[in-house]
C-alpha cells in the first residue's frame, strides 16, 4: 500500500508506472538552496523537489507560528497540482537519509487524508548505495491540466479533525496527563545547546525521544514490532492516537508520526510551532535539565 515507507528496490521497479510520483525533499538549514542544487544534480528519475520554505511551509509575522509555519490547505492544493499529483497518486518522499523531512511531507499528505504516501526508506543515500538509476538537470513542469479530472485534489483538501495544535491546546493536553514527545536530540531539550532558536530549553511536562532513536544503525527505520514497543512504552496506557509529537519547527517531528505508521499504530497529533512557536510567547513557561 505505501502507506507508511517504501524500499528502494521497489520504488525503482515502479518508476515510470503511471500513477507513481517521486519527490525530492533535500534540504539544509544552514544553506536553504544546497538541497535544490543537489536535485538538479542527480535525483532519483522523474522526482520534483519540495523546498521545506516555500513548498512544505509558508510565510509567517507572528513568532508563535514557529520558524516553519504548517501551510494553507490551498497553497498545499496548489503544490500538489503543480507536482501532478492527484487524489490516486502514489506518492514518495526522500531526503538525504533519515526521512527527517520527507516525513513532513508525508505528514502533510496524511493529515490532509492522503494515505497512499510513502518515504523511500534509506532516502537517496540507500538509493546510490544500491546504484539505482539517477537523473540531473530540471524536467519539464507538470501541467495540471493534464491529470484526468478525477484524480485531482480538491481546491482546499480538509484537514484531519484535530491534527494540529497550537500552544493553548498543547497546554491544555499536558494538563490532563497527555503525552508530548519532543523529537530534538537530547542537549537542546535539556537547553544545553540551541544553535537554532533564541531561546534553549523545553517546554515543561514534555519527554524527550530524539527522533534519530527511530533509525537502526543502518540509517533506516527500526522494525515494526520493535517501534510499537518502544513508542508503547513512552504511552504508558495512553490512546497513541492522542500523542502530540513537537520539535524546534515542526518538522523532525512528522518523523515521530511516522514511526508510529510504520508500527502500525494510530498515528498521532503535531504541534506545528514547535519549540520555537512555544518561545514565540515570552509568557510561555521554559524548562530545562532533565
Amino acid at each position: 500500500m505505501w502507506t507508511a515507507l517504501v524500499q528502494a528496490e521497489a520504488l525503482a521497479a515502479a518508476l515510470g508506472k503511471p500513477g507513481v510520483a517521486v519527490v525530492d525533499c533535500r534540504f539544509d538549514l544552514a544553506d536553504t538552496g544546497k538541497g535544490e542544487r543537489a536535485w538538479r544534480e542527480a535525483r532519483v528519475p522523474g522526482a520534483r523537489y519540495a523546498h521545506l520554505d516555500r513548498d512544505l511551509g509558508r510565510p509567517s509575522g507572528d513568532p508563535r507560528d514557529g520558524r516553519h509555519p504548517w501551510p494553507s490547505p490551498e497553497a498545499f492544493a496548489a503544490t500538489l497540482a503543480r507536482w501532478g499529483i492527484g487524489r490516486d497518486t502514489r506518492v514518495v518522499a526522500y531526503d538525504d537519509g533519515s526521512g527527517a523531512i520527507a516525513a513532513r511531507l508525508w505528514c502533510l499528505l496524511h493529515m490532509h487524508g492522503h494515505e497512499r504516501a510513502a518515504v523511500l526508506d534509506g532516502g537517496w543515500e540507500r538509493w546510490r548505495e544500491l546504484d539505482l538509476p539517477v537523473e540531473a538537470g530540471t524536467p519539464p513542469a507538470i501541467p495540471e491540466a493534464a491529470a484526468p479530472a478525477r484524480t485531482r485534489l480538491a481546491p482546499a483538501p480538509p484537514l484531519r479533525d484535530q491534527a494540529l495544535l497550537d500552544a493553548d491546546a498543547v497546554q491544555a493536553h499536558l494538563d490532563a496527563g497527555g503525552l508530548l514527545l519532543d523529537a530534538r536530540a537530547a542537549p537542546r531539550f535539556r537547553g544545553e545547546v540551541e544553535p537554532l532558536d533564541r531561546k534553549a530549553g523545553h517546554v515543561p511536562g514534555a519527554v524527550n525521544r530524539p527522533f534519530a532513536d527511530n533509525l537502526g544503525a543502518d540509517g533506516r527505520f527500526k522494525p515494526p514490532g520493535v517501534l510499537a514497543r518502544e513508542f508503547e512504552a513512552l504511552l504508558a496506557g495512553r490512546d497513541p492516537g492522542s500523542l502530540v509529537a513537537m520539535c524546534g519547527s515542526g518538522v523532525t517531528a512528522c518523523h515521530h508520526l511516522l514511526a508510529m505508521a510504520h508500527a502500525g499504530l494510530p498515528v498521532g497529533r503535531l504541534y506545528a510551532g514547535s519549540w520555537s512557536g512555544w518561545i514565540g510567547d515570552p509568557a510561555r513557561p521554559v524548562a530545562t535539565n532533565a
